[in-house]
């Protein structure tokens, strides 16, 4: 068998989807994108977008590349690049995220920290004073 080299995991045709009406107790692990209409349990992770739908809910923490959510999330939500909370969405936890983009309307209680920065291999040197501007 052939392995295929060039496999494009964020492809709209690697997409997982947990339908409105089915529950999944348990931890999820994927490369590909995933979409949540339905309710977990469970840690969700990612390596690409997680799309969760205005009826879907996550009971645990989210780790992913992108987030767009529209439904509610009870945990720890960490994400590589872009969350997007919509109008609809419910989180009660953590958020760590490079952007964040907050529609009128949507409910946040928790903490946020922005982490787009990378560190600096000067970080605990003699010289951070001379790189810092006042």
């Amino acid at each position: 068998m052939k392995k295929k080299a060039n496999i494009q995991f964020d492809s709209p045709d690697r997409l997982n989807v947990i339908v409105e009406g089915s529950k999944v107790i348990g931890d999820m692990i994927t490369e590909s994108n995933l979409r949540i209409d339905g309710e977990v349990q469970g840690n969700v992770s990612s390596a690409s977008k997680v799309v969760i739908g205005k009826n879907g809910s996550i009971f645990g923490n989210l780790t992913c590349g992108d987030a767009d959510i529209e439904g509610d999330v009870i945990g720890v939500i960490k994400v590589d690049s872009l969350t997007v909370l919509r109008a609809t969405a419910k989180i009660d936890g953590e958020i760590t995220t490079s952007k964040l983009q907050v529609e009128e309307g949507a409910q946040f209680s928790g903490n946020c920290r922005m982490s787009n920065f990378k560190a600096s291999p000067t970080v605990g040197s003699s010289n951070l004073k001379e790189d810092l501007v006042y």
